[in-house]
């Protein structure tokens, strides 16, 4: 194949046999039926498949259909209907073990995970911070659970969405959608916890945002990537024309950004927004992509489209370069290790150096990717593609193994390791 390399907000997670053909199978029991062997992975994988989140883990597969994965893929909290009620219980992929089940009243569909993977948000209803907007209503109903039960009940006024939860774990992160009854935009708050109450988040100096200058957003958000110390969390949004950030309406300074990247800070509770040169939120959606370096030093954007890429200082938070490379067509996909940054579109796989950002390697795979992750040691590069995974010499690009995943949605990532 290449000499090529590799996903993360809200995305968020975000992976059957081989030439023996052994289906994904439920939770419950959560185990793959006898049948012929399949070709053992060498990492433990995270999948998206038709039906749910599913784990391929050497030769054993698992799916989980009312699942969502903590952004590590460490664990995944599954629900089940029981009854009038839900069931609730967590997976460790590593391993494949559950945690006893525990009930919750009603019925809830599990929206988002702690990066300590230990609780769970739960909604009435499944909408994705990522991937479309929720319809109208007054009231959200919002769950917080863990392992023992329920830890909190919230009824909030207005139409919110999780996110993600605060590093200390006495906030939860949201989308309140405006208005709430035929929403067309929406914006970033923290509910807190102990009050149970919505309110806007600090800038980066730390300085509450003033009434009227919280920022509302009618754009695509089209992907989350965690940071790999847990607490920072980036977000990539397109379309986003005449929008004013919040230094924006503090200063009085008119907008026009077509994309930018949004950074939350988990701990200290504050935003901003690093903007995106043009071209950038001019094509479709998904066109664009991200993928933060193992350090967590460098965050890179692509976008196929215009074959732009621009690499972040998630330092300083400002676009330290670009580079133009081939554009292309399709869902966009991007993984980055140490040295390099790889990008796939359709069925054409790219690498690129970060030393001078430049193209080094150009191939063609058999089928379209759905996904690309680096191995955790960077020797290997997965390549999802249709109703399959492939796996490749990150440095050769030689196709080491191939297993069958029909029903393939997505590559995620890594799931947990013994």
């Amino acid at each position: 194949m290449m000499a090529n390399n590799p996903i993360s907000r809200r995305t968020l997670l975000t992976v059957l046999a081989g030439s023996g053909a052994t289906a994904l199978v439920g939770c419950d029991p959560g185990r793959s039926p006898s049948a012929a062997p399949a070709a053992p992975v060498p990492d433990p994988l995270l999948v998206e498949v038709d039906g749910g989140l599913g784990v391929l883990r050497g030769t054993d597969r698992q799916t989980m259909p009312h699942s969502v994965a903590t952004a590590d893929g460490l664990a995944v909290f599954a629900t089940a209907p029981e009854g009038a009620d839900t069931a609730l219980w967590r997976i460790d992929t590593a391993t494949g073990r559950a945690s006893a089940r525990v009930t919750l009243p009603g019925r809830w569909v599990p929206q988002t995970v702690s990066t300590t993977g230990t609780t769970v948000a739960l909604t009435s209803t499944a909408v994705h911070v990522t991937t479309g907007r929720p319809d109208g209503r007054e009231v959200t109903p919002v769950l917080i659970a863990d392992e023992t039960g329920v830890r909190h009940r919230l009824n909030l006024r207005g139409n919110f969405v999780p996110e993600t939860f605060t590093e200390d774990l006495g906030g939860l992160f949201v989308l309140e959608w405006l208005p709430a009854t035929a929403p067309d935009r929406y914006r970033v708050r923290v509910v807190d916890l102990a009050t149970r109450k919505p309110g806007p988040l600090s800038t980066r100096n730390k300085v509450p945002v003033p009434p009227g200058a919280e920022e509302e957003m009618r754009g695509d958000g089209r992907q989350a990537v965690l940071s790999p110390n847990r607490r920072t969390l980036y977000t990539l949004y397109t379309h986003q024309p005449d929008h004013r950030h919040t230094r924006d309406l503090v200063s009085g300074r008119p907008g026009n950004v077509h994309a930018f990247v949004h950074t939350l800070s988990l701990g200290e509770r504050w935003a901003y927004c690093i903007d995106l040169p043009h071209p950038f939120g001019e094509a479709p959606a998904g066109g664009h992509a991200m993928a933060i370096t193992p350090d967590g030093s460098r965050l890179f954007v692509a976008d196929v489209t215009s074959g732009t890429v621009a690499e972040i200082s998630t330092e300083d938070l400002t676009v330290r370069r670009t580079a133009t490379v081939p554009g292309g067509t399709g869902t966009a996909h991007a993984a980055a290790d140490r040295d390099r940054l790889v990008i796939a579109a359709d069925r054409t796989v790219r690498t690129l150096d970060l030393t001078r950002l430049g193209v080094v390697a150009d191939r063609t795979v058999g089928e379209p990717v759905t996904g690309l992750v680096f191995s955790a040691d960077g020797q290997r590069l997965y390549v999802g593609q249709t109703d399959a995974v492939s796996w490749h010499d990150a440095g050769s690009g030689a196709e080491l193994g191939r297993v069958a995943v029909p029903g393939l949605v997505a590559l995620h990532g890594l799931a947990g390791r013994a």
